[in-house]
């Protein structure tokens, strides 16, 4: 039998420790981004900068639209909104809701999926550092982050963070944007129905139109109103 020599297996251990190092050292930088962002907004997010990536490859023009705002300018009708589109149990988890997960699940197994099993802190975590791609490295990197994001944010900064760096439609990114690019009106001002059709294209916004949304905008308006909203 061939055994590796001394020198091969040197060079491996080396290399599976600089690896392992270099690991922690990017986990520890999002780590402490994510306690910085306590009290500093993000000036941009990895799903901004893959837009503009994608863009410059295909040749497209693209033009960003992104202003953060306080959460006490953004209608309340529009953050009960989301919360009820897109994370019910959000004020009752730590990040993860099981519930929804098995529920996504067993509609996986059955073949007719209709809702994620993402929180707003996964999909917060996601939007910051990963993009949209899928893979089971980056659920696992961004599920050791959502305990932290949950300790070091709390819910209302959460919240804050995801509906300002969310994206609702191409280069349109949070509440601010979204709301004069599909309503023509302020965050602040925006209705109940029309909070509802915005947050009704969140899984999909660059396919979704939120004019084209009533089904679904009435669903969420039904739990809102289940919520006391």
């Amino acid at each position: 039998m061939l055994r590796k020599s001394p020198r091969r297996r040197s060079r491996l251990r080396s290399f599976v420790r600089w690896l392992v190092i270099l690991v922690a050292l990017l986990w520890s930088l999002a780590a402490l981004t994510l306690v910085a962002m306590r009290w500093i907004d993000p000036p941009t997010t990895a799903v901004h900068v893959q837009r503009r990536l994608q863009a410059w490859m295909q040749h497209t023009p693209y033009q960003e639209h992104y202003k953060f705002i306080p959460l006490s300018q953004i209608s309340p009708n529009l953050q009960h909104a989301v919360v009820a589109a897109e994370d019910a149990r959000f004020y009752l988890h730590h990040g993860f809701d099981w519930h929804a997960i098995h529920l996504a699940a067993e509609e996986d197994m059955e073949g007719g999926r209709t809702r994620g099993g993402s929180t707003l802190t996964q999909q917060l975590v996601k939007n910051l550092f990963f993009g949209t791609g899928r893979s089971f490295l980056r659920k696992g990197a961004e599920a050791s982050l959502v305990p932290v994001a949950e300790f070091a944010l709390g819910k209302r900064r959460i919240l804050e963070l995801y509906l300002n760096v969310v994206e609702w439609g191409p280069g349109i990114y949070g509440a601010d944007a979204a709301c004069h690019y599909h309503d023509k009106i302020a965050a602040r001002s925006i209705g109940r129905q029309q909070s509802a059709q915005l947050a009704a294209v969140l899984p999909a916004p660059l396919k979704r139109q939120p004019d084209r949304m009533s089904h679904y905008s009435a669903v969420i308006q039904r739990r809102m109103h289940q919520a006391g909203w």
